[in-house]
C-alpha cells in the first residue's frame, strides 16, 4: 500500500501562549507592526512584502474597496435591513455579486494576459492585443478590464495606479498589454473603452508575480471592508428601509387603483 501523504500547511498554529502566522509571531511581530494590506500579502504569498510590493499592493486594496450605492452594496444593506442581528450574512450578500460584471474583472483580466505572456521572452503588446480581442469577439465574449458605464473616456484609478508601478519599479509588459487591448478593441469596435480600474489591477497583479487565481480576492477583501463601512452608515443613518419602501411603490404604482 502506498503511504498517505503527510497533511501540510504553513499557514500558522498555536498553542497555549502562543500564536503563529506564515512563520511570525503573532503578538511580537505582527500586532502593531503589520499593516492590514501588508498582513493580507504575508497570508497570500508566505511573506513580508518589500516597500515597494507594500506600496503597490496596498494601492490595489483600497482601488475597490468603495464606489457608492452599487448593487453590492445596496444587497448588503437589504440584508442588513432584514437580518441586523447577522452582520456577516449582509457583508457575504454583497460580495456574492461580485463577478464579470461588478468588481470581479480582475481575475478574468489577469487570466487572459498571463497566459498569453507565458514563455514569451520579447512580446509584442499590439499583435498579442490584436489576437486577444479577435478571439474574445469571435466567441461573443466581453473583455474583461476595460469599459466602464460612468468612467470615460478614463477610469481616474487607472492611471494613478500605474504611476505607482512605475514609482516602484514594477510597470512592465502587462501594463503595457492591457492598454493595448483597450486600444485594439476601441479601433475595432469604435467605442469608447478605457482600461477600467480592474483591468488595472489585473495587469499590477501579474506584474507583482500574483496568481491570477487570486485576482478577484483582492477585490474581495477590499470590497468587504467597504461593504462594513455601508452598515456602519446604515447603523449611523438608516435608508435601506426608504430604500425598500420607495422602490416597492414605484413598482408597483401603475397597477394600483386610480393609477391605471
Amino acid at each position: 500500500m502506498r503511504p498517505k501523504k503527510a497533511i501540510r500547511s504553513d499557514m500558522g498554529w498555536s498553542t497555549v501562549d502562543r500564536i503563529v502566522v506564515c512563520g511570525k509571531d503573532l503578538v511580537n511581530e505582527v500586532i502593531g507592526k503589520v499593516s492590514l494590506g501588508d498582513m493580507a500579502w504575508l497570508e497570500i504569498t508566505g511573506g513580508l512584502p518589500t516597500p515597494q510590493q507594500s506600496v503597490l499592493f496596498n494601492a490595489l486594496m483600497v482601488t475597490l474597496v468603495e464606489h457608492g450605492m452599487t448593487p453590492n452594496a445596496i444587497a448588503t444593506r437589504m440584508t442588513y435591513l432584514g437580518a441586523p442581528e447577522a452582520m456577516n450574512a449582509a457583508v457575504a450578500a454583497g460580495l456574492c455579486g461580485m463577478g464579470s460584471v461588478f468588481v470581479g474583472t480582475a481575475e478574468g483580466s489577469a487570466r487572459i494576459m498571463q497566459a498569453a505572456l507565458k514563455g514569451v521572452d520579447r512580446p509584442d503588446p499590439k499583435a498579442i492585443a490584436a489576437k486577444i480581442v479577435a478571439d474574445l469577439r469571435a466567441s461573443k465574449s466581453a473583455i474583461p478590464g476595460i469599459g466602464h458605464p460612468v468612467h470615460k473616456p478614463i477610469d481616474p484609478r487607472t492611471p494613478r495606479l500605474f504611476q505607482l508601478a512605475k514609482e516602484n519599479g514594477y510597470y512592465g509588459n502587462y501594463c503595457e498589454l492591457i492598454q493595448a487591448i483597450a486600444l485594439e478593441a476601441e479601433r475595432v469596435t469604435g467605442k469608447v473603452l478605457p482600461v477600467n480600474a480592474t483591468g488595472a489591477i489585473g495587469a499590477v497583479a501579474s506584474e507583482l508575480g500574483l496568481d491570477w487565481r487570486i485576482c478577484r480576492g483582492i477585490a474581495v477583501m477590499g470590497r468587504a471592508i467597504g461593504l462594513v463601512g455601508h452598515i456602519a452608515e446604515e447603523i449611523r443613518n438608516p435608508i435601506a428601509k426608504q430604500m425598500w419602501e420607495h422602490l416597492e411603490e414605484e413598482t408597483s404604482a401603475h397597477r394600483r387603483p386610480g393609477q391605471e
